[in-house]
């Protein structure tokens, strides 16, 4: 079962974090916390604890389950609001400055023959616990 974890409004422009998204995406969640830890852009720092967030949410709905098999699903980076900001130019003119924000959003779930696995485990367990009570 995925789990899902937002960021919301980080001042960043989307163009630089989607560069670390496109590199995360796909990846096992094990060597995504390692790229994200010896990253040197500024923006590893917020999605690496967004993906922490995602695996402790996974844990949660699937109570406790074994994160071994995790697997960043989907990621997307959309834009937030813009700041619009002036700055002073030549002859008493003035240009505009856009602060860009944007919105991550983090899915990961379990791949394909773990999740089957994952599946028929939680299954037997439901199962004992139904005899029990019984």
């Amino acid at each position: 079962m995925e789990a899902v974890a937002k960021l919301r409004n980080y001042p960043t422009s989307p163009r630089k974090m989607r560069l670390l998204a496109d590199l995360i995406r796909g990846q096992k969640v094990e060597l995504v916390l390692a790229e994200l830890e010896h990253n040197p852009k500024h923006s590893s720092v917020p999605l690496r604890k967004l993906v922490l967030s995602a695996i402790s949410n996974w844990k949660q709905k699937n109570e406790g389950g074994d994160e071994t098999g995790l697997v960043v699903k989907t990621i997307f980076v959309d834009g937030g609001r813009t700041l619009k900001r002036m700055r002073p130019a030549p002859q008493g003119r003035g240009y505009r400055v856009r602060k860009r924000s944007n919105h991550v959003t983090v899915i990961v779930d379990v791949k394909g023959e773990d999740a089957k696995a994952s599946k028929k485990a939680k299954a037997a367990t439901n199962k004992t616990k139904e005899t029990k009570n019984a």
